[in-house]
């Protein structure tokens, strides 16, 4: 049996020729943290949740508000649908949830997908490169002034929604950012939110915002990530 995962929206959504950005964290919390500086900044507004039978069951209180772990922010009027989540799923889940994201992504005619992973380095200062699916993808890429990655290795979520978007032809955009593994990582989520800024037409990034939100975010990503484990561990015993 393959683990599924539901997508449940909560009303109808117009978003051909737009954009989608993967939201769940990778290596570190930066993923997460930038996505949500852009959702709080752009104006967008929860649009479903997605969940499954193999996620933990936490719900991550906000504003005194029960929410779902991961959620799906849409803002019709850039076009841009954002899946964030406060999980860092495990690798069992990985292409099963990049599957998962390309469906929706053809349901909804998304025409580039955006997602990102953290390379640990001591100098975070590196530009920035980006990996693209298809010829265009790698066009925007240059087109946004980012170098584009010749050689090398993509893995988890990321690294499969690349290998698949290779072959039905939609374009994805991995971009690579560099983090110290030392958190908050302010920096690196500021860099990754300028990049993705440069790629989807319209969005943008409250930097000042952004600094005095990414401790509160990584707070509560590693809540629902120790929450997470605990429940695991108690699940397997």
């Amino acid at each position: 049996m393959y683990p599924k995962i539901r997508i449940k929206e909560f009303k109808p959504l117009n978003l051909e020729g737009g954009y989608l950005i993967d939201g769940f964290p990778s290596a570190g919390f930066s993923s997460a943290i930038a996505t949500e500086s852009m959702v709080h900044t752009s104006k967008f507004e929860l649009a479903g949740v997605i969940d499954s039978d193999t996620f933990p069951p936490i719900s991550v209180i906000k504003d005194g508000k029960p929410n779902f772990p991961s959620r799906v922010f849409v803002n019709e009027e850039l076009k841009v649908g954002v899946f964030l989540s406060y999980l860092t799923l495990d690798q069992s889940l990985h292409k099963v949830t990049a599957k998962t994201m390309l469906k929706w992504a053809q349901k909804h005619k998304i025409g580039l997908v955006v997602s990102s992973i953290a390379v640990k380095s001591p100098n975070t200062d590196e530009d920035l490169i980006g990996i693209g699916s298809t010829d265009s993808a790698r066009k925007k890429i240059r087109d946004a002034g980012l170098k584009v990655l010749e050689h090398g290795t993509v893995p988890g979520i990321p690294g499969t929604l690349l290998n698949e978007a290779s072959i039905t032809g939609q374009d994805v955009i991995v971009i690579i950012f560099h983090t110290n593994g030392q958190g908050p990582d302010f920096k690196s989520s500021a860099q990754l939110c300028v990049a993705m800024s440069k790629l989807i037409p319209g969005t943008s990034c409250d930097i000042p915002v952004l600094q005095k939100e990414a401790e509160k975010a990584e707070t509560v990503i590693k809540e629902a990530e120790e929450e997470s484990r605990h429940l695991k561990d108690s699940m397997y015993m």
